[in-house]
């Protein structure tokens, strides 16, 4: 598939969603998340993700930084959580812990499955949302990343290890997801004016040669964190 059309179909995506959130949004209608402020959320699972570079970091939280000082009750992920999902291999849910499976097997299995895969590079621009947070739209140049991803699916399908790949949404973009709202903005208004400001803003362009395995709550929280595996894409 020519890059044009991988960046067509992308863009096309994150529009759609962006859309119907924005109908939701108009109407102050903003789903929150209660458990965001609950001490006790056992919500546990294991994903394969790719971190940006410092520098897409940093253009994301300057660029944050007046949603910040307008609505600071809403949750926005720290510097050092910012990922992007390559693909979700168990889905968090309450009671997981990852003394349950082969941590092992599952750091084998992708090794495995991504064995061939080079590095590549993502350009991170404009927000989308969906009803209950603001995305980070990131685009792809080639198919390398679906490809990898379907290499994954494959190896998880063919083995016999616990997985939920998939079972919530088929992942087809490099989004990552940077506000969640844990209450109604107190000025809706403002808030959506600001956001709209953010929909063309270029958040800069990396080279991900690295992934991470990773056990994690819901959040991705880097306290409740723990790397199982790094791999270097290599090719």
């Amino acid at each position: 598939m020519a890059k044009q059309q991988v960046q067509q179909q992308l863009q096309q995506h994150y529009q759609a969603l962006w859309q119907q959130s924005l109908l939701k949004f108009e109407q102050q209608q903003f789903d929150t998340d209660p458990l965001l402020t609950a001490i006790e959320d056992r919500r546990y699972g294991v994903t394969l993700l790719a971190r940006p570079s410092e520098q897409v970091k940093q253009q994301i939280q300057h660029n944050l930084a007046e949603l910040m000082q307008l609505e600071p009750a809403q949750y926005y992920y720290p510097t050092a959580d910012l990922h992007l999902t390559v693909l979700s291999l168990i889905s968090c849910y309450a009671g997981f812990t990852l003394s349950q499976i082969d941590t092992a097997a599952y750091v084998e299995l992708v090794q495995q499955a991504i064995k061939n895969t080079g590095p590549f590079r993502l350009h991170f621009q404009g927000i989308t949302a969906s009803p209950s947070c603001v995305l980070v739209q990131g685009f792809f140049e080639d198919q390398q990343l679906n490809q990898l991803r379907e290499k994954l699916r494959s190896a998880f399908g063919q083995s016999t290890l616990q997985h939920s790949i998939d079972q919530r949404y088929t992942i087809q973009t490099a989004h990552m997801t940077v506000l969640r709202f844990s209450q109604q903005p107190t000025n809706p208004e403002l808030f959506l004016q600001k956001i709209k400001a953010l929909t063309s803003v270029d958040f800069g362009t990396c080279l991900i040669e690295e992934l991470e395995l990773v056990g994690n709550d819901w959040y991705q929280r880097q306290q409740n964190t723990v790397l199982l595996g790094r791999f270097s894409l290599s090719g």
